[in-house]
């Protein structure tokens, strides 16, 4: 039985990294601007695809490796923590970036999306640090198979994820045309992910825990 904490943690996590100008949510609100909903529609589907292909190498015990080696999860956990306060820095400094000023893009084939909304989750940072060094700090063995509670959490964060980018994909198109004449409400969207990264790259750097295989 998983912890009501856990799921929590999991959740708070997700949520602020996809909040967080990154590759998925510029690729996605780039096609939806550039090309129409269906398009970034066809790019998150690449995108959680992506997603279950994490969940299941976590699922088969990737993180024992770590358990073995925890210098090794010591060291990606620490360059997660390093990664993510960076994208912080880079979202409050004065004139930080906003996934919601993309540029233009030439129109793609459905084939084309899928397969880059695949390929950018596939390679995103963000989504590594969350399956290989946030969500194992929440799984206990005392509470069940290592395994199932993996899937559970890395389900939270999928449809965290996925609900989040569906309405990014939804309002892409308005809310970039709101912030583009509203640079106070920009400020703010940048300061409140910014925010958010800061306190997860903290979490993450001060976490004392450590993976256990499945």
């Amino acid at each position: 039985m998983i912890e009501t904490t856990a799921v929590a943690g999991v959740a708070v996590a997700a949520l602020g990294l996809v909040l967080t100008p990154g590759p998925n949510m510029v690729y996605l609100v780039s096609r939806t601007v550039s090309q129409g909903r269906r398009a970034g529609f066809v790019s998150l589907a690449g995108v959680a695809v992506g997603f279950l292909v994490y969940l299941v190498a976590i699922a088969a015990g990737i993180t024992a490796i770590f358990a073995v080696v925890p210098g090794l999860y010591v060291a990606l956990k620490l360059a997660g923590a390093a990664y993510l306060a960076w994208l912080a820095w880079k979202t409050l400094r004065p004139g930080g970036m906003s996934a919601f000023t993309p540029s233009e893009l030439p129109a793609d084939p459905t084939r084309r999306l899928f397969a880059m909304g695949l390929v950018t989750n596939l390679l995103n940072p963000k989504i590594a640090i969350m399956y290989m060094a946030l969500i194992p700090q929440f799984v206990e063995p005392a509470r069940g198979r290592v395994w199932l509670q993996s899937l559970c959490l890395g389900g939270v964060q999928i449809t965290v994820a996925l609900l989040v980018n569906g309405l990014i994909v939804l309002g892409s198109g308005a809310i970039a045309a709101f912030l583009a004449g509203r640079p106070l409400w920009l400020r703010a969207q940048r300061w409140v992910t910014g925010t958010l990264l800061g306190g997860i790259a903290v979490m993450l750097a001060t976490d004392r825990g450590r993976p256990v295989p499945a």
